[in-house]
């Protein structure tokens, strides 16, 4: 129902005419008419104060006509940054297209190509391998011969080490063999000595007995047991000269023996560190080379996969992204839709709005109502 429909209610209703009550019903009834003195009827209900309201009808259709404005504005605002927004990934989608589209999916002769020279990579890397794991042998035969030489010098070392230990017991086995004589010919000079000394203790007591021969014997004992110790010393000198320097002469023998027995086993040990040290290297390289080949053959096949899955990949993001930017396209053709039938809305609003508000500005229609109040009877404008 318009504003003016409402008004034309209001004024046609019998709530807003004078009533008949108001228009002097309580007249004074019992005065004389013999005299020419006229009543005078008063109205007590007209000198009541008249109560001035306004319609609450009206400010609360304005409010709302407000409020279903400003929900309007706020959703064409809404939908023009929703618009907005399509735009600019209907942009994105665009950017996204033209690169694709100027970047060409790679052709199987292209991945043929790529795929013929990593293989051909492989290829170089697997003969330096091997160049290396000949290089390695010859090495390691190198190092086994070199150790063969001194393992056949330890042997010789060896042997003669044990010949001079031989000689050694031997010569010490000589020298208290000839210990033991010179021994027993102390003793057997000390017998004597003392055989010859009780022999002529014997004869000086002869000698003292019979006075009549006249040989000094002690004299001749004196010379006799001189040169015999004279004899037995130089012998025994010249015996622990000779065994002395022979001594010496295999202890040093022995020491130059032990020092070179020494020093050989030290070469032989780090010869021996060494061959364990390379022999692991090799191994090792073994392994690696063994390894490599393996892994080369199956980054080959990987790489081969690789490049198909991504071909793959590749057009499947493409026919996605033509997918995605369809349906772009229908939702961005929706909204402008919408944009153009809120737009069209929105001025046909505006156009009543400017109107009905020309009106309001014209029309200026005061009506007077009577409300009851306090059993008496006010008096209502509306404008």
């Amino acid at each position: 129902m318009s504003l003016r429909s409402k008004r034309k209610s209001l004024l046609n209703s019998p709530s807003g005419r004078f009533s008949s009550s108001s228009m002097g019903s309580n007249s004074i009834s019992q005065i004389s008419t013999a005299t020419d003195i006229k009543p005078v009827i008063i109205n007590r209900s007209l000198l009541a104060p008249l109560n001035l309201e306004v319609d609450p009808t009206l400010q609360t259709i304005r409010t709302m006509e407000k409020n279903q404005l400003k929900t309007l504005n706020n959703k064409f605002a809404s939908y023009i940054e929703k618009v907005r927004q399509l735009e600019q990934q209907n942009k994105v989608l665009e950017t996204k297209w033209n690169l694709l589209n100027q970047q060409s999916a790679p052709s199987s002769d292209d991945a043929e190509s790529i795929i013929k020279t990593f293989i051909s990579n492989l290829e170089k890397q697997l003969e330096l391998c091997r160049h290396d794991k000949v290089r390695l042998e010859n090495e390691c035969t190198a190092m086994v011969k070199t150790v063969e030489d001194y393992k056949t010098k330890y042997e010789e070392e060896t042997n003669s080490r044990v010949t001079s230990e031989n000689d050694f017991v031997l010569l010490k086995k000589n020298v208290d063999e000839e210990f033991m004589r010179k021994m027993n010919l102390e003793s057997q000079s000390t017998m004597e000595l003392y055989d010859m000394q009780e022999r002529v203790k014997d004869t000086s007591v002869v000698v003292q007995m019979d006075n009549t021969r006249g040989l000094n014997m002690d004299h001749i004992i004196a010379d006799v047991k001189a040169q015999y110790e004279e004899i037995a010393a130089y012998s025994r000198e010249e015996v622990e000269k000779w065994y002395k320097s022979k001594f010496d002469q295999m202890k040093v023998q022995v020491q130059q023996h032990n020092s070179e027995l020494q020093n050989t086993k030290a070469e032989i040990a780090e010869l021996k560190r060494m061959i364990l040290r390379r022999q692991t290297e090799i191994d090792v390289m073994k392994e690696q080379v063994s390894e490599g080949i393996s892994d080369m053959e199956e980054q080959g096949e990987q790489a081969v996969i690789d490049a198909k899955s991504r071909i793959k990949d590749l057009e499947a993001a493409l026919g996605q992204d033509k997918h995605n930017m369809a349906k772009q396209l229908r939702d961005y053709q929706d909204l402008m839709n919408v944009k153009l039938t809120l737009d069209i809305e929105i001025s046909t609003y505006r156009k009543l709005l400017e109107g009905e508000e020309e009106r309001l500005g014209k029309d200026s229609v005061i009506s007077i109502q009577t409300v009851p109040n306090k059993s008496k009877y006010s008096t209502v404008f509306y404008k």
